[in-house]
């Protein structure tokens, strides 16, 4: 497989106020888990007039410490959201209610998959086989309400679409538009800086699950091209440390999908199979706690070959149990 040159160190006090930049600082929230990391990674963006990326979870203590991150005399004008996660926009409303400063963002969240116990996929207990479960897996234990799930409840006071502009005294930053990960989800270029808030589109320490139905992963592939257009010098996730060398970090995250891709193909190849029995071949080297979100990955990559016509779903529709064979 393609190494990825992942970066993982960060220096993590959580509430507390880091200066990352001349004209950014960060605020990490207590939330760590399988899926966030250390936690939320808040961005206060300029001086005097400020604007949030990502308010976090709703969590108090968090909202208490990215007003306390303020300088005597200035005040919180814009709060954006990246996508609709609960570790990335619940917070917006708490914030609000403190500071009457407006929400941007690219809108609601989009599909959400019902809840049908005949198309879950299960392996089993991890921790039956010695295997910590996952949300041990990153270190830490989160509650069921801080994990990543759709915030149904946030909707943008302001629409940012690709290429609008928001501006503050001594900032702007542009809309760059990367669904996939979630249909909603949009990166923050800061121009001062060259630097571009990427949310859970491109991070440091870990891949991105692609969740169907909302998550597409021929719009993730298009959205990480389209970075690769760009001339960003910084990337600042929202989970995790900067990407200082954007570029080869990107193309690696392409190529890594591909091989992903081909293990599929590959998997199909010596026969119809399920979810569950591709996983297992595909994630060998994964942790077993870690195998329900790669699953997710798997089924978007298995949804995407349906649409291309070069795999076949043995249902009337694709579904996390049908079983898949080359077209």
């Amino acid at each position: 497989m393609t190494a990825i040159p992942f970066v993982r160190d960060l220096d993590v006090v959580h509430g507390r106020c880091d200066q990352v930049s001349p004209l950014v600082r960060r605020v990490v929230a207590d939330n760590p888990s399988l899926f966030t990391y250390l936690g939320t990674g808040t961005y206060l963006v300029g001086r005097g007039d400020v604007v949030v990326i990502d308010a976090g979870p709703a969590l108090g203590a968090h909202v208490e410490a990215v007003l306390a991150a303020l300088e005597p005399g200035e005040h919180i004008t814009d709060l954006v959201v990246t996508h609709t996660h609960t570790d990335h926009s619940p917070a917006t409303a708490m914030l609000q209610e403190r500071t009457g400063a407006p929400s941007w963002g690219f809108g609601p969240h989009g599909l959400v998959a019902p809840d049908d116990p005949t198309d879950r996929v299960e392996f089993g207990d991890p921790e039956a086989d010695g295997e910590p479960k996952p949300e041990r897996a990153a270190g830490a234990e989160a509650p069921e309400e801080l994990r990543e799930g759709a915030d149904l409840h946030f909707s943008p006071d302001h629409v940012l679409r690709h290429g609008d502009v928001l501006e503050g005294p001594g900032w702007t930053l542009e809309a760059v538009h990367t669904p996939g990960h979630t249909s909603n989800h949009l990166c923050l270029a800061l121009r001062e800086e060259r630097a571009l808030f990427t949310g859970d589109h491109v991070m440091g320490w870990s891949t991105s699950v692609i969740g169907p139905p909302d998550g597409d992963l021929g719009q993730y592939l298009a959205s990480l091209r389209l970075l690769l257009d760009r001339d960003d010098a910084v990337y600042w996730p929202t989970h995790g440390p900067p990407i200082t060398d954007p570029r080869p970090f990107v193309r690696a995250f392409l190529d890594h999908r591909a091989e992903r891709e081909r293990q599929v193909l590959d998997g199909l190849a010596a026969g119809p199979a399920t979810l569950v029995e591709l996983v297992p071949t595909i994630y060998a080297d994964v942790a077993k706690g870690l195998w329900r979100p790669a699953a997710a990955s798997t089924f978007a990559n298995l949804l995407k070959l349906v649409a291309e016509g070069v795999v076949v779903c043995d249902d009337d529709r694709p579904r996390r149990r049908s079983r898949y064979r080359l077209a």
